[in-house]
């Protein structure tokens, strides 16, 4: 089946999602011990995390959506 343009898009967002996941978790794993409480760029690593994440979650659902049993409409 040939892909239509727009899935070519949706693709390469998922790469780039993939990819700033990679990147942040290297980020993450290199980054000095926080001070508990006292780490605001620690906790903005921690939430583009979650962030990254949700989006990947969001781009891999498949929706339901609610379509008519029948496709034209009777006379």
């Amino acid at each position: 089946m040939t892909q239509l343009p727009y899935e070519a898009e949706i693709a390469a967002a998922e790469a780039a999602l993939q990819r700033a996941k990679e990147l942040l978790q290297q980020e993450i794993s290199d980054y000095p011990n926080p001070i508990s409480g006292c780490d605001a760029q620690y906790v903005r690593l921690i939430s583009d995390r979650t962030r990254i994440a949700s989006c990947l979650r969001v781009l891999d659902e498949q929706p339901f959506v609610a379509t008519p049993r029948m496709l034209e409409p009777t006379a």
